[in-house]
């Protein structure tokens, strides 16, 4: 366990850091999109719920990768 807490707080590359943010912008977008009060169809409510999936996965592995390969 010490080994993850480590590698969550330890220095994230600039790739890693863009792809972290393109994640957290993707997971919000699709709440957005969730929540709207708005009548949308079936299917952009569906992709957009996957799509919340996909930014979190994103953004949570981003956040693992460290500097110098360690």
């Amino acid at each position: 366990m010490k080994q993850i807490i480590e590698r969550l707080t330890a220095p994230t590359p600039n790739f890693f850091k863009k792809l972290r943010n393109f994640g957290l912008a993707l997971t919000a977008i699709s709440a957005v999109v969730v929540g709207s009060p708005v009548a949308l169809p079936v299917i952009v409510v569906k992709v957009a719920g996957y799509l919340a999936v996909a930014g979190g996965i994103v953004g949570a592995v981003s956040q693992t990768a460290v500097q110098g390969g360690e």
